[in-house]
């Protein structure tokens, strides 16, 4: 009985906490929605969590005709750099898992070391050699610097869970004929499916939200992603706020539709990561 009481107020705290942490996380959210939908005389009058006195719903239509070409920006460069990038990982991943070969683990090692570089270190080498190359204020430059910087993060991933996955497979799928490319298109990839639509989610997030890359290496207007397109709602003098939070609301779209499609495999993805 006792130790009944203890479970149920320790499951009453657990639960408490959580619902604290939500609240805290999604309270911004709300007072962005409640911005958005303010007219400025509304937000000039009142804070900005205040209830909205009239919902401005045109802010949206307003906000999506100067920010459309900017999301259109960074969905091209999403939708070719992620699943590049995930192929790239993905293939890596597989030769250090199954590949027998000499310093496998020294060479993992070394491209986590990739992790520890801070990227402001790297801004000025980038930049001379995409000068050197011609790739600089193109979309294949700044995707091959993404790809970069994400490989570190990507192997971690797909090789802490193609580990756990069973040798016996590979030599099953020798003997019925596969070579390495059919193992790993045919045994490998639909295992590791939750580990790799987890790390779609996160590398989706991260090239959508990357700002400070996309500043420096893309300074065509016509070209910048969304993250430097929330900036057209700022004037020398003053900032659209009401507009800027609908465009931000708006921004936040394709990220929560990816990671409602592929929300069910990110938990068994990282836990397969970690165990690996």
């Amino acid at each position: 009985m006792e130790a009944s009481l203890k479970r149920k107020v320790s499951n009453g705290l657990l639960y408490l906490i959580l619902i604290v942490l939500a609240v805290f996380f999604i309270l911004p959210i709300v007072f962005v929605a409640f911005t958005a939908l303010k007219s400025n005389a509304d937000l000039n009058a009142h804070s900005f969590h205040s209830f909205p006195r009239e919902f401005m719903w045109g802010n949206f239509a307003d906000a999506w005709e100067r920010i459309k070409k900017y999301m259109g920006n960074s969905l091209l460069i999403s939708v070719v750099k992620v699943p590049l990038g995930i192929l790239v990982n993905a293939l890596a991943a597989f030769a250090l898992t199954r590949l027998r070969f000499k310093w496998s683990t020294g060479m993992f090692v070394f491209i986590l070391i990739g992790m520890m570089v801070p990227m402001q270190a790297t801004l000025v080498p980038l930049n001379m050699m995409l000068n050197a190359v011609g790739l600089n204020n193109t979309y294949p430059g700044i995707m091959f610097i993404y790809l970069g910087f994400g490989i570190p993060f990507g192997i971690l991933v797909l090789r802490g869970f193609m580990l756990a996955i069973p040798r016996e497979l590979d030599e099953a799928a020798v003997i019925d004929g596969c070579g390495e490319l059919g193992k790993f298109f045919r045994i490998i990839v639909p295992i590791a499916m939750p580990a790799i639509a987890t790390l779609f989610i996160l590398d989706f997030l991260a090239t959508w939200n990357e700002f400070l890359l996309a500043q420096i290496f893309i300074t065509k207007e016509s070209m910048q992603p969304v993250t430097a397109g929330l900036l057209t709602f700022q004037g020398q003098h003053s900032t659209d706020y009401t507009l800027l939070n609908a465009g931000v609301l708006l921004s936040i779209i394709p990220v929560m539709f990816v990671y409602v499609f592929f929300q069910k495999y990110l938990i068994s993805g990282m836990v397969g990561a970690v165990k690996g």
